[in-house]
């Protein structure tokens, strides 16, 4: 099951992403269930930088098979001047960002995002393949141009 925790408030389209995501990861994951809000950890905050540190936030969600925290606020990780999520690679969490994502094209953004992040719970890198939803995205622009769905190679290496 992927459980779905909004984090600070309920982003905007969540009940569209839980269906998308159930329909996208059912043969592997199962069910997407939408968990109660939970507030940010306010120890996570720079105010410096005025953003949330994406590993301290990833680090304090529940262990399940796959986590899958969403926030509406603008998050970075080291040496990042901001990250659009982060996820631990075979573990059991993930965080995506709403932030950056806004704007014309925020529903396919999102769940692009979303399915990146749950990649690297499942064990996938980034990809060098351009269109594939695993390749890394430094900008919108980047995130439009890819796909939402995983390269051959990538889906072989889901499929084991």
């Amino acid at each position: 099951m992927i459980y779905l925790q909004p984090l600070g408030s309920y982003p905007n389209l969540i009940e569209t992403l839980a269906l998308e995501l159930e329909k996208k990861f059912y043969s592997i994951a199962g069910n997407v269930k939408i968990m109660p809000l939970r507030e940010l950890d306010k120890y996570c905050y720079n105010p410096f930088r005025k953003q949330y540190n994406s590993t301290c936030l990833l680090f304090r969600l529940e262990k399940r098979w796959i986590t899958l925290g969403i926030t509406e606020v603008d998050i970075y990780a080291d040496n990042m001047n901001f990250v659009f999520g982060e996820a631990e690679i075979f573990g059991s969490r993930a965080l995506v960002s709403t932030y950056r994502l806004r704007g014309e094209n925020f529903k396919e953004r999102l769940l692009k995002e979303c399915t990146h992040e749950i990649g690297h719970v499942l064990g996938l890198k980034h990809c060098s393949d351009r269109s594939c939803v695993m390749a890394f995205s430094n900008s919108v622009y980047d995130v439009d141009k890819k796909s939402d769905e995983f390269c051959e190679v990538c889906r072989r290496k889901i499929k084991g």
